[in-house]
C-alpha cells in the first residue's frame, strides 16, 4: 500500500476514533471538567508508554525548544480545546461548535503549505472547502452569542495547533513520541486546573460511569486516535491529513443513529455526500509537499512522503 493510500486510511481510522467521543461525552457533563480530563489523558500517558516500550518503539526524550513545542501542543490543541468545547456549549448550541470544527480542513489547507515555506495547492483547498462545507451541513446550524462565538474560534485554533505545533518535533521524535509527551504534559497541566479550580477531592466525585468515559476517552479518542494522526500527518502532510477532520461530525451522526437517534434528515446525508467528493477531490490533487525525514520538496505526484517534512492537525 502507498504512503498516501495508508496515510488516508490512519486519518480516516483516527477521525472515527474521535467522533466516537460525542456520545461518550455527553454522559460526562455532570462530572468535574479538569479532573476528569486529568484522569483520561493520565491513562492514555501510561498506555502509550507501555505500549510503546512492549512493542520496541523509538520513544526519544525531547530536548531543547522541542519542549516548547509540544508544551504549546498540549495547551492549545488538548487544555484550551476541551476548555472551549465546554464553556463554548454554555453559550453556543453544540452545532455552533461543530460547525467551528468543521473549519479546520480548510484552514489547514491553507496554514500547512505555508508552515513548510510551501505554495497552497488549489486542488487541496478546494477538496477542504467542499469538505468543510459538507461538515457544517452535517453539524447542523445553531444559537449562540458573542461570547459562544469566541469560544467556537477557540476550538478552531486548538483544533488547527494540535496538528500545526507539532509538525516541528515529528521528525526527530515521531508520531509516537510526539503523542506520549503531548499527552502527559496535557495531564500535568488539568490536574493543577482541577486542584486549584474543583478541589483536590474532585477525583472521589467521579462514579463508575465516568471513570468508563475516561477509559474509553483515553485509549480510544487519544492513545489510539493521536498515534494514527500523526502517523497520517508524516505520510500526508497537514494539508490532506486536515481533510479527515470532516469525518468527525459524519462519525457521530452515523453513531447517534446506531444508538437509536432519529434518521438523519435530508441535508445531513448531503452534507455527508460533499464530505466524501471532497476527499476525493483533494487527495486526488497533484501537489509537492514535505516529507517527515529530511526537510526536501517531493515532487508533484510522489507517492512516498518519507523525504518530505511533515505537517500535523486532531
Amino acid at each position: 500500500m502507498s504512503a498516501r493510500r495508508s496515510g488516508a486510511v490512519l486519518a480516516a481510522a483516527a477521525m472515527m476514533c474521535v467522533g466516537s467521543s460525542v456520545a461518550v461525552s455527553a454522559t460526562i457533563v455532570d462530572a468535574p471538567l479538569f479532573t476528569l480530563q486529568a484522569v483520561r489523558y493520565t491513562l492514555a500517558a501510561l498506555l502509550l508508554a507501555l505500549l510503546g516500550r512492549a512493542t520496541g518503539r523509538r520513544l526519544p526524550r525531547p530536548r531543547g525548544r522541542e519542549w516548547a513545542w509540544l508544551c504549546g501542543v498540549a495547551l492549545t490543541g488538548l487544555v484550551l480545546f476541551n476548555v472551549g468545547v465546554v464553556r463554548g456549549t454554555a453559550h453556543a448550541e453544540p452545532a455552533v461548535i461543530g460547525v467551528a470544527v468543521a473549519a479546520v480542513p480548510l484552514v489547514l489547507a491553507l496554514a500547512g503549505p505555508l508552515a513548510n515555506g510551501a505554495r497552497p495547492a488549489v486542488g487541496v483547498i478546494t477538496g477542504a472547502a467542499v469538505v468543510s462545507v459538507g461538515a457544517a451541513l452535517v453539524s447542523g446550524g445553531g444559537r449562540t452569542d458573542l461570547a459562544g462565538l469566541g469560544w467556537a474560534a477557540v476550538v478552531l485554533a486548538g483544533e488547527v495547533a494540535f496538528t500545526l505545533l507539532a509538525v516541528p518535533v515529528l521528525v526527530r521524535l515521531g508520531p509516537w513520541a510526539v503523542a506520549l509527551h503531548t499527552v502527559w504534559l496535557a495531564a500535568v497541566m488539568l490536574a493543577v486546573l482541577g486542584v486549584v479550580l474543583e478541589g483536590a477531592g474532585a477525583v472521589g466525585a467521579l462514579d463508575a460511569g465516568d471513570l468508563l468515559a475516561a477509559a474509553h476517552l483515553a485509549i480510544v479518542v487519544t492513545a489510539v486516535a493521536f498515534v494514527l494522526w500523526y502517523t497520517a500527518v508524516t505520510r500526508l502532510g497537514a494539508d490532506r491529513a486536515g481533510l479527515f477532520t470532516g469525518v468527525v461530525p459524519v462519525t457521530a451522526a452515523v453513531g447517534g443513529v446506531l444508538l437509536g437517534a432519529p434518521t438523519p434528515a435530508p441535508v445531513v446525508w448531503a452534507g455527508m455526500v460533499l464530505v466524501a467528493v471532497g476527499l476525493g477531490v483533494g487527495l486526488s490533487a497533484r501537489v509537492g509537499t514535505f516529507a517527515a525525514q529530511g526537510g526536501c520538496r517531493v515532487s508533484p505526484g510522489a507517492g512516498s512522503p518519507t523525504t518530505a517534512r511533515a505537517r500535523t492537525s486532531p
